[in-house]
């Protein structure tokens, strides 16, 4: 299993860590441990290019439902059998 240190910690980042951890009773290592698994687990999911585009606009002005029109039938295809030669 891989070891890692962290240094330069901020004290009130390491105090906040700690009573996380109480809260979810679990060691300080425990809890890094879980919180780097999430971290990494999250960004492995990568969405499509339209599912971000939406997020951010939802995100930003709310979710709109828009009434979407009929749709009509399509037009013939046009008569190509004449020869143009």
């Amino acid at each position: 299993m891989a070891m890692l240190t962290i240094r330069n910690l901020d004290e009130s980042l390491k105090a906040a860590l700690r009573i996380q951890a109480a809260e979810h009773g679990c060691s300080m290592e425990e809890e890094v441990r879980r919180i780097l698994q999430r971290a990494v687990a999250g960004s492995t999911q990568r969405r499509g290019l339209g599912s971000r585009i939406h997020q951010t606009v939802v995100s930003t002005s709310g979710a709109v439902d828009l009434e979407l029109p009929t749709r009509s039938l399509p037009r013939a295809a046009p008569d190509v059998s004449e020869d143009l030669t």
